[in-house]
């Protein structure tokens, strides 16, 4: 929707990669045809899918049989195209079984080499209208690693609701954050305004992929979208499968803290439970 705005030389091409989860689809017709998609779009630095793109987020009956490891097709799809494209793909999530038989929400970032850069396992699993926080585990690390967006941390969909897991990326560091997600159309326009407000409050750049299409009879919102660290939106897509481009200059979030300094004074945040519950009420 939006034009990508001019950058430097030195800027980063980051690809949205908004793609669908019809039932129709097996997760082995899924993986291979974002794989053709991925690779019929060359040139981007980085690439970002959704959240449970390859098993289908609303799929919760299917989620025991379709849970894969790092080793697993979906991961192996992003190896090959990583290096195929000499670009780092953020594979959004699967449906990640870990070594004791837990279940996760589990993002992967991979590099050019074709080796996994960051994990992220869903901190915030969702209840409202949905299993996933029946089936599975949260996870409990938070990490901050270097990629061609800066310092970049992941979240998930429903994690755009707790400020407080974004303060901490923010304190550890995080020049960026990537979010693939599977929100509802129903409640796009709180997509459009925890993006933006995430962004404003850390300063930081807020990539966040969103499915499309229709999932077991729930409308899926896309709108995936690039918001730069002083809350522009520099790209957006609309309601159906694309892939957008947008060129970012990776150097503005330093620019941005420069020029209007809001995190020196921020509190630490074990500051808030020691302030006075006093109201400062007149009484008679």
């Amino acid at each position: 929707m939006a034009t990508p705005v001019s950058a430097p030389a030195d800027s980063v091409d980051v690809a949205l990669v908004q793609v669908a989860s019809p039932d129709s689809e097996s997760r082995d017709e899924r993986i291979a045809r974002v794989e053709a998609l991925l690779l019929a779009n060359p040139g981007a630095d980085v690439y970002v899918l959704p959240e449970l793109w390859s098993a289908g987020y609303f799929s919760f009956d299917a989620y025991d049989a379709l849970a894969e490891s790092l080793d697993g097709p979906t991961v192996a799809m992003g190896r090959r195209v990583a290096a195929a494209l000499d670009a780092w793909i953020h594979l959004g999530s699967i449906v990640e079984r870990d070594p004791s038989g837990r279940l996760h929400n589990t993002a992967v970032l991979i590099a050019p080499s074709g080796l996994v850069a960051q994990t992220y396992r869903k901190i915030h699993v969702f209840g409202y209208q949905s299993l996933e926080s029946e089936l599975l585990t949260p996870g409990e690390t938070l990490s901050v690693v270097s990629s061609p967006l800066g310092a970049t941390g992941s979240t998930t969909c429903y994690d755009l609701r707790f400020p407080g897991l974004w303060q901490e990326l923010s304190d550890r560091g995080a020049e960026a954050v990537v979010v693939p997600a599977a929100w509802p159309a129903a409640r796009r326009e709180h997509w459009r305004l925890l993006t933006q407000a995430r962004a404003v409050e850390h300063q930081l750049w807020v990539v966040a992929v969103n499915a499309c299409g229709v999932q077991r009879g729930v409308e899926l919102g896309g709108s995936s979208r690039i918001v730069d660290p002083s809350g522009r939106v520099l790209a957006e897509c609309g309601a159906d499968e694309e892939v957008l481009r947008c060129r970012i200059d990776v150097g503005l979030t330093a620019v941005v803290r420069a020029e209007f300094p809001v995190l020196g004074d921020r509190l630490d945040r074990s500051a808030y439970p020691g302030l006075s519950t006093a109201s400062g009420e007149e009484t008679a």
